[in-house]
C-alpha cells in the first residue's frame, strides 16, 4: 500500500473516532447514570450493548455488536463503538476462543477493509467496521475484545463473550 493510501485510511479512521466521540452527551448527575453496569441486550439478543467495567464515568467504554443477518456472502458481525474515554484510542481488536485467536491492529484492520480479508475490517471511509470469519468458526463461543490506549501508554479493554452466527 503507498504512503498515500495509507495516509487517507488513517485520515479517515480518526475523522470516525473524533465524530464518535463528538456526538457523546453528557447526563452528570441525572437517575440513569450508571458506573458499573451489567450488559444490556436486545429482545432479538443479536445486538449486544456492553460497558467497561471502570471504576468512573469518564472511563466509560459502549461499543455495540449487531450479528443480524446481512445479505452479504460470508459470515460477519458489525462492531461500533459508540463512546469511548476522552484521550483514548482503539488499538487492537482481538476474537478470542478455545478454538481460535485472531487478534488484529487498527492498521491491520484498515487494511482487510480494502482487501476484504478475514479478520476485523475497518472500511476505507471508516464507516463501516466488523468481523469476518470463515464458515469453520461459525457457532464458536467466545469473547469479543477492544483494547484502547490514551498518549501515556494507559490501556482500558471492553470484553463481550458471544457466539458466532
Amino acid at each position: 500500500m503507498n504512503n498515500k493510501t495509507s495516509i487517507y485510511l488513517m485520515s479517515a479512521l480518526i475523522v470516525l473516532l473524533l465524530t464518535s466521540a463528538c456526538g457523546a452527551q453528557s447526563n452528570a448527575g441525572s437517575p440513569a447514570d450508571t458506573v458499573n453496569t451489567k450488559p444490556a441486550e436486545t429482545s432479538q439478543g443479536n445486538t449486544a450493548v456492553n460497558e467497561d467495567d471502570s471504576t468512573g464515568e469518564d472511563k466509560k467504554i459502549l461499543i455495540i455488536i449487531d450479528q443480524t443477518p446481512k445479505p452479504i456472502e460470508g459470515n460477519s458481525f458489525d462492531f461500533a463503538v459508540n463512546q469511548l474515554p476522552e484521550g483514548y484510542a482503539l488499538t487492537e481488536m482481538q476474537w478470542i476462543s478455545e478454538k481460535s485467536k485472531v487478534a488484529n491492529t487498527v492498521q491491520e484492520a484498515i487494511e482487510h477493509g480494502a482487501n476484504g480479508e478475514d479478520g476485523f475490517y475497518i472500511s476505507g471511509d471508516g464507516q463501516f467496521s466488523g468481523f469476518f470469519y470463515p464458515d469453520s468458526m461459525k457457532g464458536e463461543e467466545g469473547q469479543v475484545i477492544f483494547l484502547f490506549k490514551d498518549d501515556q501508554g494507559n490501556e482500558l479493554s471492553w470484553k463481550k463473550k458471544i457466539t458466532l452466527k
